[in-house]
């Protein structure tokens, strides 16, 4: 940001609100990563789940207000849950890597979506799409920002809780917190869909399973159970995600997701989290995905083409997981 108002010494309020809503679906989607990469897994499919989001909100809320709209907006958050509850079952029950299982389910989400919607269509009312654009309190704080409060409240009480440290656990050795009661596949199952029921003691069970599932498994952890919070959370954000693609552009989109999936994977790696699972946290990842979305305004603002915007990407990503392995050599030096 420093960088940007340094290149565009007038950059103000309209400039931080078009930022903060062009990156908020990409930053539920690393959210959304993120909660299965803690667990040791990783879904394909959070992209299309967010596409399967935005085309049934947009069938259900055509024509309604607002009132009507926040209860389509609650049923599709319970039904894309759903759905990535069922990649985490389908996981936990088949023992197949998550990397197969989540592409298959991806291209049936996919499917779905254009089932749903054929084509691109407007529609969503005004007023829903009000709830993420412009500003109610303060030019400088969007309505887009207030709507991440949606994270906090559910990852810091899933954070501390019990299942929570289980999907740390599971993530990082199966074998350990299997050995320490965590129930593997529940764990990554419920990593796909919401669980705020369960956030007492779900979120230590999370990191646990996560950290070292050896020992997971020998305190005690259902490693199981906390896998599939983690899917289930995972379907959770990426409802999310999908919905703030509905008030961000006031269009259904079966396609929409395509681009973060690997654009949400991309905010976890720079936002500091581990791809071997275990380590990490939401913070990072919600600011890579800002700086990402930054990347192409700032090329603009240089007189360069935006297009190189995803090699830049490419290059950031790179230096991180360098710095990383590094730092990684010298501490066992």
């Amino acid at each position: 940001m420093v960088i940007t108002i340094a290149i565009k010494p007038d950059y103000g309020s309209f400039e931080w609100n078009t930022l903060t809503l062009a990156a908020l679906p990409l930053a539920f989607a690393a959210v959304a990563q993120t909660i299965v990469v803690l667990s040791g897994g990783i879904d394909l499919s959070v992209g299309p789940l967010m596409a399967l989001a935005n085309v049934l909100a947009l069938r259900a809320m055509l024509g309604h207000d607002l009132n009507y709209s926040l209860v389509v907006a609650l049923i599709v958050l319970l039904e894309v849950t759903l759905a990535g509850a069922l990649n985490g079952a389908i996981i936990v029950v088949t023992r197949v890597p998550d990397i197969v299982i989540t592409l298959a389910t991806s291209f049936i989400w996919a499917g779905l979506a254009l089932l749903v919607l054929a084509k691109p269509t407007p529609g969503i009312p005004l007023d829903f799409q009000n709830l993420a654009q412009g500003s109610t309190f303060s030019p400088w704080v969007p309505n887009a920002l207030l709507v991440l409060l949606v994270i906090p409240l559910v990852w810091i009480p899933l954070r501390r809780s019990r299942a929570g440290l289980a999907i740390y656990a599971v993530g990082s050795d199966r074998n350990a917190a299997f050995r320490s009661g965590v129930n593997l596949g529940w764990s990554r199952l419920l990593a796909y869909a919401v669980c705020g029921f369960f956030a007492a003691r779900a979120g230590l069970a999370i990191y646990a399973v996560g950290s070292d599932r050896n020992a997971a498994f020998r305190s005690g952890v259902n490693l199981g159970w906390s896998r599939l919070l983690a899917y289930a959370v995972c379907g959770f954000f990426a409802a999310c995600g999908g919905l703030a693609l509905s008030m961000t552009t006031g269009v259904g989109t079966p396609l929409a997701g395509t681009y973060y999936t690997l654009s949400g994977v991309s905010a976890i790696v720079l936002g500091g989290v581990s791809l071997a699972g275990g380590r990490g946290g939401m913070l990072g990842p919600v600011a890579a995905a800002y700086i990402l979305s930054l990347i192409p305004a700032v090329l603009i603002y240089l007189g360069i083409d935006p297009n190189y915007g995803q090699m830049i990407q490419g290059v950031l990503i790179v230096i991180v997981v360098m710095i990383g392995g590094l730092g990684v050599v010298l501490r066992r030096a």
